[in-house]
């Protein structure tokens, strides 16, 4: 069977994202086959096309996406023709109209929740559930730091942390995407562009700092987080949007009051199969509730890959991002 698919043969630039057609053989044991109507954009996709994340060329883009069952190879029994499914993960090449998937990542979106808002979701919300939720241990009240949160990730966090009673405090860059973020629900959002973050924190916190800062953003901001902390406090860096972090030294963690720093990622967090079902099950329950709700903020042709990622790195999204098969 035919499929249309976003593919690479080296990495690098936007440009080496080049929509082909290829051949799809029909699903084997364990596996199901998806007509995808939604495909979700992250900056996972841009790691591993740049080169920041080697991997083997060459490859079909992308780690999320949604929509049909068509087809189901032998012994699957969790899903059936005609389910409406999510997933994310696993060997890449979600940026396609049609493939094969195994069964077993596959998760039934909730009645009433489009497939679009479930491949907007699905891979950002459980990022933020396993952040929220198992990295750290946060309860009502607490105060936290949120890069980012006019993000595919920030506005969910923003959702999900004021659903838990969480204090979330929100760093953006201007006013429209600062509205977005408060609207999402933060406790507090600063401008990055016009406010110091440091003595913002300070100040919303009664000068203790934040006893938790997560930060997407990497090299630029490195600095600024550690000086937010709270004594005692958790770095939890699960991004470099601006560059990798520098490398951090025991001394420092201990002179500025005796801090842990750790670097998570989404596949060792869902590397079990329990762990990862639990984890987008968890994802799919909060857009189900409506305690979350899916911003997408653009919506692009598959064969428009290129310039999504453009545009992702440029900051000129907000929200989460969608190619449309």
């Amino acid at each position: 069977m035919k499929a249309r698919a976003v593919r690479m043969h080296s990495q690098g630039a936007p440009e080496v994202l080049v929509l082909e057609e290829i051949e799809i053989a029909a699903p084997g044991a364990g596996q199901a086959q998806i007509r995808q109507t939604a495909v979700g954009l992250n900056f996972l996709d841009v790691y591993q096309r740049s080169g920041s994340y080697p991997i083997p060329m060459p490859a079909t883009a992308g780690n999320e996406a949604a929509g049909v069952v068509e087809a189901v190879g032998p012994d699957v029994t969790n899903v059936k023709v005609g389910d409406r499914v999510v997933y994310q993960g696993g060997e890449m090449g979600a940026y396609a109209d049609r493939r094969n998937v195994p069964a077993w990542r596959l998760v039934r979106i909730p009645d009433g929740v489009s497939e679009e808002a479930a491949a907007a979701v699905l891979l950002k919300g459980m990022t933020v559930e396993y952040l929220l939720e198992r990295c750290v241990s946060l309860k009502s009240g607490d105060f936290a730091l949120m890069y980012a949160a006019a993000g595919g990730v920030g506005l969910i966090a923003g959702q999900w942390a004021k659903a838990m009673g969480v204090k979330l405090i929100g760093v953006a860059g201007g006013a429209d995407k600062c509205k977005l973020a408060r609207e999402a629900g933060y406790h507090a959002v600063i401008d990055r562009n016009s406010e110091d973050i440091v003595a913002r924190v300070k100040e919303i916190t009664g000068g203790k700092g934040v006893p938790v800062a997560f930060d997407s953003v990497g090299k630029t901001t490195f600095d600024a987080t550690i000086a937010c902390l709270a004594p005692r406090g958790y770095f939890v860096s699960f991004g470099a949007s601006s560059g990798k972090p520098p490398a951090v030294e025991a001394g420092l963690l201990q002179s500025k009051g005796s801090l842990y720093f750790t670097r998570p990622t989404l596949a060792t967090y869902c590397a079990a199969p329990e762990d990862y079902t639990y984890s987008a099950k968890r994802a799919m329950e909060m857009l189900g509730s409506g305690a979350v709700k899916a911003t997408i903020g653009r919506r692009y042709p598959l064969g428009e890959a290129a310039q999504a990622h453009r545009d992702l790195e440029a900051g000129k999204t907000s929200g989460s991002t969608i190619l449309v098969p």
